[in-house]
């Protein structure tokens, strides 16, 4: 019998009557599963739920499309968004034929676009041996283009300019093609003739960016028909990996491409799309029907990975989302644990009470690595980390460097180091010129030259120079003030506390300041970071204790071990799955995150949900869920109020543990799923103004229960028809009066139902 998956007996025009033999790897497939796989005809769009084999039905499907001949290898595009993604689909269909396929276009978006663009190099102004510049080269490039359009450099951060093209890039859009008002916000209004720039000197380089292996793509299919009508033509199959996740750039490629065969099967998960900062388009999945009339749907919903009771919590959850097109979970696993909510004091209490947990799985023969928190911040790992280190509990970090490893904590301990010890060489050097000073390379040159020729600490030899003609006269008076900055805050050491010096000497050397003008995407997590580091330092009388902590956490050599707890963010933990799933912080403000709501709205906070959605079935056997009464956020203490995704967990799902006394009405009032909801009238600045009361201490909650926010409505001293004045809705008239809420008719807002602490007479 001739071999099944023997390429060469495909006929030159493919498609002829297929095997009759049933291929193992079908029959081994569950009904849905199936037929996904063998829909080959027209367009086809698997929602997958997290845990029902979205990777082996996409891969099935492409051996699938080889076994019955209805396409030559090189006639499949098969799109996926990591290379670690395409090995493994390679190395998976390898398995299932027998042998390596060759020809396959398989690869990343990034990948394809190389390959199309190395072949057509000329249509886009560029030679085939062109450059793909890093993200270091990128930014020298920017920073010449914006010296050259005479912009200072340091008020216009190439960093901002580079994100800000990144976006333009995402959405398939070339410099003239760019909406009139964007761009106005860089350079006094120069943004978009920047871009222009940038891609003329990109040309001159015979170079490209990342963004640009798509966007040139785009332009020579745009303006070159017969070049995308062969590729059309070529492209019988297309598949498409994680199609939630794509941008406007690889959707209009994408459709481009599917406009002949018609031929194209994404999969995807509209409830796992979670990265719209990184330009991913939640609606491309969503419109996929009417992008392609006649689309089939096939609902993968047969969970693989967690419990009942975990899936019917998240799916509880995410139905409170209204752009998704639908689907619920199930299993046929056995029942399991409830979600567990945990109600605990602050942040410091969270983590010992995750550490016992821990401990107790631990001894309960549960692997280390079976076990993860995730978090929706990168600065709610430190109390993790020192924790876990006390109780010498294994842990790694998974997605970046450890708390005190981070390079804006790193910077920030120097200065720190150089305080206490004025002779530390090597942090003298890391922060003389972090942030920019004007002293370049030549002044520390110099200052080294000062230091061996006298034997002196850097410290020292910088005293020395600074006296005399060695050093220009900016780079001299800027040296100068440092040093007199370090002798001002040494003054300080012995009367002020460790946690307010360290931000006095942030803020005044202009570290903040730094990190608050640069406009990346990951500026307001360095912020954090560096908050949560006045934080850890509020328990130590002395700044040498401090210093001397953090030496014995960073030297702790934790990561080595084979077991260890995983701790990530939640963002980090997408396609990956646990026994045991911790979930910390979830309250307003922290998750949903504050920052995403005010920028964001509605559409954010669904983001938001479809990320708890991701965390909780990240877990196979257990999930458990934890808020804090209080937490250090925003520089001081504040009352945090309990998530509103816990309240939309389904009750039934879900068992409670909180400390007595924790909420002043009881969790019930507070806390309980279904026990209050959020009102659409009350915006995000509302919720955390009424959360972000100062208190002056952690354990304020003891002797102040009553200060806490709960659900019981107090009267207004409003009237009905009385003028009222909003901060954000402007001016408007009171309709309705309920308890303490208001419903108001603003005159250029519509009509709100809000909180009346939140108005003043007009």
């Amino acid at each position: 019998m001739s071999d099944p998956f023997d390429l060469e007996q495909i006929d030159e025009a493919p498609g002829g009557d297929a095997p009759a033999l049933l291929a193992p790897y079908v029959a081994e497939l569950n009904p849905e599963q199936r037929q996904a796989v063998e829909a080959l005809d027209g367009p086809l769009l698997v929602l997958a739920g997290a845990g029902t084999g979205k990777t082996r039905v996409l891969t099935t499907r492409l051996a699938h499309i080889l076994h019955q001949r209805r396409a030559f290898p090189s006639q499949i595009l098969a799109v996926t968004f990591t290379n670690k993604a395409s090995r493994e689909m390679r190395e998976r269909i390898g398995g299932m034929i027998g042998r390596a396929v060759e020809g396959l276009w398989l690869g990343t978006f990034h990948a394809i676009g190389v390959r199309i663009l190395r072949r057509h190099a000329e249509l886009a102004g560029l030679k085939s041996n062109f450059t793909i510049l890093d993200t270091d080269d990128q930014l020298r490039l920017l920073k010449q283009v914006i010296e050259a359009a005479d912009l200072d450099a340091k008020r216009w951060p190439p960093r901002q300019l580079a994100a800000m093209i990144d976006r333009w890039k995402d959405r398939g859009l070339t410099p003239d093609k760019v909406p009139a008002g964007e761009g106005e916000g860089f350079g006094n209004g120069r943004g978009v003739e920047l871009y222009a720039h940038y891609q003329e000197r990109l040309r001159t380089l015979n170079a490209c960016d990342f963004g640009d292996l798509l966007l040139h793509c785009l332009r020579i299919f745009a303006d070159h028909a017969d070049v995308l009508a062969a590729y059309q033509k070529q492209f019988r199959y297309i598949l498409v990996d994680e199609y939630q996740d794509t941008n406007v750039a690889q959707y209009l490629l994408l459709r481009l491409l599917a406009q002949s065969h018609r031929n194209i099967c994404c999969v995807g998960d509209d409830d796992q799309s979670i990265y719209s900062w990184r330009g991913a388009e939640v609606g491309n999945i969503l419109r996929f029907e009417k992008d392609f009339p006649g689309a089939r749907v096939i609902r993968l919903e047969r969970n693989y990975r967690s419990t009942p009771q975990i899936l019917a919590a998240a799916s509880g959850l995410i139905a409170k989302n209204q752009g998704r097109l639908g689907k619920t979970l199930w299993t046929e696993l056995d029942r399991g644990e409830l979600i567990s909510v945990r109600g605990v004091w602050d942040g410091a209490e969270e983590a010992r009470v995750v550490g016992d947990e821990v401990e107790a799985l631990q001894r309960d023969h549960q692997a280390l690595n079976g076990i993860a928190i995730l978090v929706r911040a990168s600065f709610q790992t430190r109390e993790f980390e020192e924790r876990f280190l006390t109780l010498g509990l294994p842990y790694r970090l998974i997605g970046g460097p450890r708390f005190y490893e981070r390079a804006e904590i790193r910077d920030a301990v120097a200065y720190l180091r150089v305080l206490a010890q004025p002779d530390d060489d090597l942090a003298f050097e890391r922060i003389v010129n972090t942030p920019k000073r004007g002293l370049g390379n030549a002044s520390l040159q110099a200052i080294h030259a000062v230091a061996r020729g006298g034997g002196l600490p850097l410290g020292r030899a910088a005293r020395t120079i600074v006296e005399g003609e060695d050093l220009k006269p900016r780079a001299r008076n800027s040296l100068r003030r440092l040093l007199d900055d370090f002798d001002r805050w040494r003054g300080l050491m012995e009367a002020m506390p460790p946690a307010e010096l360290t931000e006095t000497v942030l803020e005044e050397s202009g570290y903040t300041d730094m990190w608050q003008a640069a406009k990346t995407a990951d500026a307001p997590g360095r912020l954090e970071n560096l908050k949560e580091l006045i934080h850890a330092l509020e328990p130590f009388d002395k700044l040498q204790g401090f210093l001397e902590h953090v030496s014995l956490v960073m030297d702790a050599e934790m990561a080595q071990a084979d077991d260890a707890i995983n701790i990530m963010t939640l963002h980090g933990a997408k396609g990956l799955e646990f026994d045991t799933v911790f979930l910390p912080g979830w309250e307003e403000g922290l998750f949903p995150h504050q920052r995403a709501l005010d920028e964001g709205g509605q559409a954010a906070l669904e983001e938001e949900r479809r990320l708890a959605y991701v965390g909780l079935t990240r877990a196979r056997r257990r999930a458990i869920v934890s808020s804090a009464a209080q937490r250090r956020m925003y520089d001081r203490w504040v009352t945090a109020l309990p998530s509103r995704f816990i309240a939309e967990l389904p009750a039934d799902q879900v068992t409670m543990q909180t400390e007595p006394g924790l909420y002043a009405g009881g969790v019930d009032d507070v806390a309980a799923p279904g026990a209050f909801a959020f009102d659409d009238g009350y915006t995000a600045s509302d919720r955390m103004r009424r959360a972000q009361s100062a208190v002056p201490a952690p354990t304020y909650l003891e002797g102040q229960a009553d200060s806490v926010i709960t659900t019981d409505p107090a009267s207004s001293s409003y009237a009905i028809g009385e003028r009222v004045f909003h901060q954000k809705f402007g001016y408007g008239r009171i309709e309705d009066i309920e308890g303490n809420k208001l419903l108001i008719a603003f005159e250029k807002a519509g009509t709100k139902k809000v909180v009346d602490s939140f108005v003043d007479p007009a």
